[in-house]
């Protein structure tokens, strides 16, 4: 999975918030809107939280397509298996996105619309 070095290193306040960018995305009720807001505070202030929250953004945005396309299809049963795998694709990439930011990596998620740039 790719991962870039950031071009400076992230100040300890910094890295806390990529890290928020990414968690903030799988605790319910928040969701999409926790990177969303981080990336617009900060996306001028700081390049390692803006592209972490910009990544963290465009992958959800790809998670609610995910979602979208399994409810569509649940009616013939194989939506079912779309929504696990969402589910868990989700779960997991947003701790390992997690974990490599708090080694101050920029972490790429491997499949995500990157419509935000």
């Amino acid at each position: 999975m790719p991962e870039e070095y950031p071009l400076s290193t992230p100040t300890s306040d910094e890295r806390m918030l990529a890290i928020l960018s990414h968690v903030l995305a799988i605790v319910p009720g928040i969701g999409i809107l926790g990177p969303l807001i981080i990336w617009l505070i900060k996306k001028d202030e700081s390049p390692f939280v803006n592209e972490s929250a910009k990544e963290s953004l465009n992958f959800q945005i790809t998670i609610i397509v995910g979602w979208i396309i399994g409810w569509l299809t649940a009616v013939v049963l194989i939506g079912l298996f779309i929504l696990a795998a969402v589910a868990i694709a989700n779960f997991v990439l947003v701790i390992i996105a997690t974990i490599k930011t708090s080694e101050n990596k920029i972490y790429r998620y491997p499949f995500n619309l990157r419509l935000i740039k």
